[in-house]
C-alpha cells in the first residue's frame, strides 16, 4: 500500500508553526499552496528557528547563524522526536542526556566564533549536533564523549552527513592533550569547577566557554580567555541549565 504524505498547504503550515512556537513567515512555495518534500518542509522550520529563536534573541554571527540553518537538526534526535526539532527547548537523547536548546547552541557558538582553520574541542559529545554546527563553519572538530554507544552513534551519524568530526570514547575532564592546543574549547555539560587540563589545553589567544555550577543548584556559562602571556580571565554571562559532567570510574 502506498501513503501518500500529507498535503502541504498554507493551512497545514498554520498548524505546524503554532505547534513549534515559530512564527508565521512563509516560504515562497508555501505560500503559493504547492506541496513541499519533507526535505523541505524541515528546512522552512530550520530557518524559522534561526530567525525566531536565535537571531531575535541577539545572536548576529554570521557563521554561526549560517551553520544552523545548514545542519539538519532533526537527525540528530530519535525519529519520534523530529516533529519537535526545531522547538526552543532541549531535546532527550539515549543515556539520560540532551540535546541543547538551538538559542544556547547558537549562543555558545557565538561566542568561540569558530572559522576555517581553527582547531576546537569539545567536550560532550552527545547526538553530534553541537559538533556539526562547529564543523559547519569549516573549524576542526575533536569531540569527546564519556558514553560508548553516544561516541559510536555520533560518530557514524557525523561521518554519514560529510562532517568530518573526531570522535573520542574518554573522559572528557582530561581532555586531549596530545592534539592540544586548541584555539577554543565548548563544554557541554556543567562541571562544579573549570577542569585544570583543560585551561592548560587551551592556546594562548584562545578562549573557553563552559557551564559551571551544581547539577542541584545555580548553574552559569562562562567564558575564559587565555591572554598571550598564558593568564587567565573570565566573565560570567547567564544562567543555564545542564547535566552535569561526569567523570570515568574505570
Amino acid at each position: 500500500m502506498t501513503v501518500r504524505p500529507p498535503e502541504v498547504t498554507v493551512a497545514y503550515w498554520k498548524k505546524v508553526l503554532i505547534l513549534t512556537g515559530a512564527a508565521l513567515v512563509l516560504g515562497p512555495a508555501v505560500a503559493a499552496g504547492q506541496q513541499l518534500t519533507e526535505e523541505e518542509r524541515f528546512r522552512e522550520l530550520r530557518n524559522a528557528m534561526v530567525r525566531d529563536q536565535i537571531e531575535a534573541k541577539g545572536v548576529s554571527d554570521s557563521e554561526t547563524l549560517r551553520a544552523m540553518r545548514n545542519v539538519p537538526r532533526h537527525l540528530f534526535v530519535a525519529e519520534p522526536r523530529r516533529a519537535n526539532a526545531y522547538e526552543d527547548r532541549p531535546l532527550p537523547i539515549e543515556e539520560g542526556q540532551t540535546i541543547s536548546q538551538p538559542y544556547i547552541v547558537g549562543y555558545m557558538t557565538e561566542i568561540i566564533g569558530p572559522r576555517p582553520g581553527m582547531k576546537i574541542l569539545e567536550i560532550g559529545t552527545g547526538s553530534g549536533y553541537q559538533a556539526a554546527v562547529l564543523a559547519e563553519t569549516g573549524a576542526q572538530v575533536f569531540s569527546i564523549e564519556i558514553f560508548a554507544f553516544l561516541a559510536a552513534q555520533a560518530a557514524n551519524r557525523l561521518d554519514g552527513l560529510g562532517y568530518r568530526v573526531q570522535v573520542r570514547h574518554a573522559d572528557g575532564f582530561d581532555g586531549w592533550p596530545e592534539e592540544a592546543p586548541f584555539d577554543a574549547i565548548i563544554v557541554t555539560a556543567a562541571a562544579g569547577f573549570i577542569p585544570p587540563p583543560l585551561l592548560d589545553q587551551l592556546k594562548p589567544g584562545g578562549r573557553m566557554i563552559i557551564p559551571v555550577g551544581s547539577i542541584y543548584g545555580i548553574q552559569n556559562l562562562v567564558r575564559v580567555d587565555k591572554r598571550e602571556d598564558g593568564s587567565l580571565q573570565s566573565e560570567t554571562l547567564l544562567p543555564v541549565r545542564f547535566v552535569p559532567l561526569l567523570r570515568s570510574t574505570g
